[in-house]
Order: structure tokens, then sequence, then C-alpha cells
């Protein structure tokens, strides 16, 4: 039998908002903001066609933060009781009592707050049973080992589907919130043959199951991938162009955001520093920030602190001209708020017609020879100086075509030298997340290898 598990209405939640902001108020407090979230979801997991695990969470949480004057302090809990909210808030002040004071501290410039949020559509229950998610999580696993005989064993399928809602209050009169749904399907398998074994992912998620691919093609990807890996080489080390593929472009361009980013310039750890309205990309890319296209991942009506964001150009032409700031670091910075006290929305990335291909093939043909990279490894970003050096695997690929798997190498250079030099990107956008990016072209970078 389906299932759609049930959550506390937004009227409950915001009631216990109010009642914590006006006991805060009652305390002492100068300023306060409450934000209170509920969250159910379960988890299926199978290996080789037996049920792994079946997990059932069920979050709540309370948070809240106090001001007294210029000193600030947070604490949370997750017993929605009033006399559980009394002692956190409480504790909350009591903690604000000896933190040292911060002019930049405080709650959002009261015009700056969103005071009619859009609908985003953000909110999809799947209704779906126990039975039925082992079932697809069987379907993906079963397509995944159908793939190739060579494709010998199974890190596991899993199906996981989540619900929730969040209302966020504070002293200056916002109150607001919404309900939100997350669903994912995810698979790994082993290949192996004579030189060794790979493993090969893929997952899928979306607000909707509408927007998942279905458990077969979640299958079939994963299973692929880890036979296309088999018998990889290693690589002398060279400098040689480089295809960082969608999924994988994604967390270069999440440097690009972290290092734009308010704590980042304030605390002068970022390599943008004195960057902005200054070019850092090639002028054939500009960025867009979305945060308002229905039923995307990285859509909301207002951000951590209950500013309203706004759609807008971060690079325009290869220049940057916004940043991702908060309240707080935009103070710091002598700033105004961009509304991303939580991270960046949508990030669509747009290409001038030159340097735009339909396809990853298109764009190896483009490439002609070089290092195609699916995976990166391990952390190796420097954000003060900008050099990156990451472990890697993927393929070479030679006049435009792939000639083989390779493993065990190593890409690396310097960001400001990395974003410059990017020369093109395909339309094979990866949908999962907020970094909307195709596969992109480096123009190069050094590969070290040990053969």
């Amino acid at each position: 039998m389906s299932q759609t598990p049930t959550i506390s209405s937004s009227e409950e939640l915001g009631s216990l908002v109010s009642h914590a902001l006006d006991t805060a108020l009652s305390l002492g407090a100068t300023s306060a903001s409450v934000e209170v979230s509920e969250e159910k979801g379960t988890c299926v997991t199978v290996r080789n066609r037996e049920t792994e695990s079946i997990e059932h969470t069920h979050d709540r949480d309370f948070g809240i933060t106090v001001y007294l004057g210029k000193s600030k302090a947070v604490a949370s809990s997750g017993d929605f009781r009033k006399e559980s909210i009394l002692r956190t808030v409480k504790a909350a002040l009591d903690m604000a009592r000896y933190t040292t004071p911060d002019e930049c501290n405080g709650l959002p410039d009261k015009e700056r707050l969103c005071t009619n949020p859009r609908q985003l559509d953000l909110f999809h229950p799947w209704n779906i049973s126990i039975e039925e998610q082992v079932q697809k999580a069987v379907e993906a696993e079963k397509a995944a080992l159908s793939v190739d005989k060579r494709v010998v064993n199974s890190d596991g399928a899993m199906v996981t589907t989540t619900i929730g809602s969040f209302i966020l209050g504070n002293t200056e009169g916002f109150l607001h919130g919404y309900p939100f749904s997350d669903h994912s399907i995810d698979t790994s398998v082993i290949a192996e043959d004579q030189n060794g074994m790979q493993v090969g992912s893929w997952h899928t998620s979306g607000v909707s199951s509408m927007d998942l691919l279905s458990p077969q093609q979640v299958g079939m990807i994963a299973g692929q991938r880890a036979v296309d890996h088999l018998s990889a080489r290693g690589l002398s080390t060279r400098k040689c162009p480089v295809v960082f593929e969608a999924p994988v472009a994604k967390s270069l361009f999440r440097t690009f955001v972290h290092a734009a980013s308010g704590s980042a310039l304030y605390r002068k750890t970022s390599f943008l520093e004195g960057m902005l309205n200054k070019p850092i990309f090639p002028d054939h890319l500009s960025i867009l920030e979305n945060p308002f296209i229905p039923r995307y991942w990285g859509s909301a009506p207002f951000d951590d602190e209950g500013v309203r964001p706004s759609e807008r150009l971060v690079v325009d032409h290869g220049v940057l001209s916004g940043l991702f700031l908060s309240s707080y670091s935009a103070r710091k910075l002598g700033m105004t708020t961009t509304g991303n006290a939580g991270g960046p929305y949508n990030l669509i990335f747009s290409e001038a017609p030159e340097a735009s291909e339909k396809t990853l093939s298109a764009l190896l043909s483009r490439m002609g020879t070089g290092l195609l990279v699916t995976e990166l490894i391990g952390q190796g970003v420097n954000y003060t100086t900008g050099d990156f050096s990451k472990g890697a695997s993927g393929f070479w690929v030679e006049n435009g075509r792939i000639a083989y798997p390779v493993e065990g190498i190593t890409v690396a250079g310097n960001l400001r030298d990395i974003f410059m030099s990017i020369e093109a990107m395909s339309d094979d956008v990866d949908l999962n997340g907020c970094y909307l990016s195709g596969s992109v072209l480096i123009k190069e970078m050094t590969v070290a290898g040990n053969s």
C-alpha cells in the first residue's frame, strides 16, 4: 500500500516560532530569529537483490538566534515542547551575555525582508510504499548488473524520499515558510577484468519523483561507467587540454562560489579578493543566478535570514558582477546583503554561440587530444592562493575520440588561470543540484602521472 507521511502544518510550526520569539523578548532579548523545521523520510537500500536496510527518519529542529545588543548566541533543540523551548531560549540568552559584541551582528534590515514569498512548487510528496521503493531499487541494481557480464558485484542501490516543512520568523515581523520534498535514486556497482576492478555509480534527484530518471536508466548508466573504466592506465606527466564532465564541473564552480562568498572575502582568505567588477572568466561566459525557477532544487523565495533574493548576473561576460553575501558578511565588507545566507540558488551557465557545443562528444571533438575527467578525488584547494590539485580519473582522448580509461593521476593549476582558460561548454547540463553546468573544456592544465 502506498503511503504519504504527514508533517506538522505551517500553522503549527508558525505558532511555535511566534511563541519562542515572544519568550525571547520577554526574557530580555533585544531581537531574535527562530526557525522550526520537521522532516520525514524513508531510505531503502538493496544489495545483490536483497533488502539490506530500510531506514525511517523523523527529524525535528528548533533553532534560535538571540541578540543582546550586539552580542549574539545560537541554541537548538529537537524537542518542540514548550518547556524545552523555554530552556533553549534561556540557554541562548545565557551564552549571549558572555559573547563579545560585534557591530555587524543583528537581524537583516527590515526593508530587505521578503514580504510576499513566491510560490515555487517545491512540495511534491512521492506516494510510494516501502515495497515499491524496494522494487525500484531492485530494478536499478538489476539494470546495472545486466549491462555486461563483467559487472560482477553491487555496492547497492538506494531509493530515498523525504518531505519536510519549515517556518522562519524574527522580531521584525517576518514569519514565513513552506513545505518541500526531495527524492532520489542511487546505484553503484563493481566491474572486474584481468586488470582489476572499477566502480561505476549514478544518481538522480529532484523535488518531484516525476523529474527522476527511471531506475533502469540510473542502473544502466552506473553499470556502463564501471565497464568503461576497466583496464585503466596511468599517464606520464604533461600539460594538455582538459574536459571536466558535467557532474565534475560542478566542483570547479563550487570553488568559484566559495571564493566569491562574503565569509571568505571578509576573512581575506579568497583568491578573488578585490576582483569585484573585474574579469575572472573569459568574456564568452556568463553566470545567471535565478532563485525562482519552479520545482528546482536550488529555488527559494527567501534566504536563511528571510531576505528576498533577486535574479541577477553574478558573472557578466566574464566580469565578476555579484558576490554571495549574508547580512553579517555584507556589513563586514561595507556592502548590502545579496540574500545568499545559506548559499547560492540555481546557477545557470551560458556561453556565447562560438563557445557552446551541443553535446559532450562535440566538446571532445573540439578538444582534439587531451583528458576527460569523470571523477575528482580529495580536497586539494587553497582558496587563499587559488592553487588547485586533485586526484582524478577519466579517459584519454585522441583526435576527439575516447582512446582508453586512465586513473592514478592528478590535475593541477591555479584557479585564476583555470577560470580564464575555459574555452567552451557543452549543453549536457546536470540537473542534480543548483549548479546547472554542462561539461567544460579548459585550454590547458598540468596532469601529473606516474608512468
